[in-house]
């Protein structure tokens, strides 16, 4: 098997590696709470366009996919981020950074609160 040596091919395998040494518990239901209380892009508001998902804190940096650290982000505003730090990126791009940073909080409490008040599910 020939291992490809393109740039693309080991930026993947790098992102794999980081994806793989960390322990993600983002529930696809988690994921659509987050999906309906941002009510589209958490940066830029678009409501339009398929939402990803985005680390607040990159994987990069340490952070993962968790109910505190991930956000909806249009494929513009998460590839602009790519991996930095988000108030930072929200200054360059002329954001407002006090708007997000407050409502991230209040969402993030909220869904927090909800999550954490369920049961457990019984594992299969």
């Amino acid at each position: 098997m020939t291992i490809s040596r393109s740039r693309r091919a080991r930026a993947a395998r790098r992102r794999k590696r980081r994806m793989d040494s960390v322990e993600h518990d983002l529930s696809d239901e988690q994921w659509s709470a987050l999906r309906q209380a941002w009510g589209g892009c958490a940066y830029c508001g678009v409501e339009d366009q398929p939402l990803q998902r985005d680390c607040v804190l990159a994987i990069s940096r340490g952070g993962r996919y968790t109910l505190e650290n991930i956000v909806p982000a249009c494929g513009s505003c998460n590839t602009s981020k790519c991996n930095e730090e988000v108030t930072a990126w929200m200054r360059r791009k002329r954001l407002r950074e006090a708007d997000f940073l407050l409502r991230y909080s209040q969402i993030s409490a909220a869904l927090s609160a909800r999550f954490s008040a369920q049961p457990a599910r019984a594992s299969c």
